[in-house]
């Protein structure tokens, strides 16, 4: 899918296009959403070099996601994407030219279609390709932090019930699905500053200076935000440890029973072992009271084993 952000006469206009339009005049934003193999060679008629395909886009080598070419500057970066209780992280690829902005994504990104509904409702006004870039990482940024403080806020819940809860696996699958999505938050926001900082290097010339100063203040929201993100991983280790060795207590409550229950029935199972020995002579078989003599040792032994334990403080 082709679409087509036109700036004209102090207005936006969005409109779809297919492989046999031209791109409009003073396009602003050209997106490509999936696109098939027809609109990939609609878009190589417009382009000197070839045009990036999803394993291109989604290349880890530095040299790979921030380059320079004929066609423009060409930057890679990692959009994070809610699903669910999960963080995921979507590639899209970013190209920008003299007289627009060319995106081409795989996959939808929920903060593409919020720039879009802004754009539409006129509560953000850019005129230049760049400006419109930088305010999608703006909005990024943001969304990065919004993220943060979800991932704290859920990390204060189970903090206070990691020693109450009885569901310990809950716990643990809990730490580990926010351990996993403050790492894909990591890895963005470390993206998005390596972003910035080439466009900041290589760009300079192009950018306006109250886009310099924008891409500053991102640059130093983005060194404020990484010391919460390492908090976070520490607080995620503290609890990890934390309840683990809360399991670890609850499992040896556990076996101390079974082993206090052992000792308890020592002394009975020594007697009932003493009379149960098939010996010629054994002077108390014959007495009466031999029986009830054993089952009142057997009893004895057990409450006095029991009583010891009470008063260490063992039980």
């Amino acid at each position: 899918m082709i679409t087509a952000y036109i700036y004209q006469h102090q207005q936006l206009k969005i409109i779809e296009l297919s492989p046999e339009d031209a791109i409009p005049e003073e396009t602003l934003w050209l997106d490509l959403y999936r696109p098939d193999d027809q609109e990939r060679d609609w878009l190589a008629k417009y382009s000197v070099e070839e045009v990036p395909d999803e394993e291109d886009i989604n290349e880890i080598e530095a040299s790979a996601r921030f380059y320079q070419n004929s066609d423009g500057l060409h930057i890679n970066s990692l959009f994070p994407q809610r699903v669910g209780q999960d963080v995921r992280g979507v590639n899209v690829s970013f190209n920008l030219r003299t007289n627009f902005l060319l995106t081409i994504r795989e996959e939808d990104v929920g903060l593409i279609r919020l720039l879009r509904n802004y754009l539409r409702l006129g509560r953000i006004d850019v005129k230049t390709p760049q400006g419109l870039f930088l305010e999608l990482f703006n909005l990024k940024v943001e969304y990065l932090s919004d993220l943060i403080e979800d991932v704290y806020t859920v990390l204060e819940n189970v903090s206070q019930q990691v020693f109450e809860s009885d569901e310990l696996d809950d716990i643990f699958r809990m730490i580990t699905l926010q351990e996993d999505s403050n790492g894909k938050i990591r890895l963005s926001l470390l993206d998005t500053q390596r972003s910035l900082r080439y466009m900041q290097k290589y760009y300079r010339r192009e950018l306006l200076e109250e886009e310099m100063k924008d891409m500053r203040e991102m640059l130093s929201d983005i060194e404020s935000l990484m010391p919460h993100s390492q908090f976070i991983f520490d607080k995620l280790n503290f609890l990890l440890d934390a309840a683990m060795g809360f399991s670890g207590l609850q499992q040896n409550k556990i076996i101390k029973i079974f082993s206090v229950a052992a000792v308890v029935f020592l002394p009975p199972t020594l007697i009932a072992s003493s009379y149960g020995m098939n010996f010629k002579h054994m002077p108390e078989l014959d007495w009466f009271v031999g029986y009830p003599l054993a089952i009142v040792l057997m009893l004895a032994s057990a409450a006095g084993t029991y009583l010891f334990f009470r008063r260490k403080g063992w039980l």
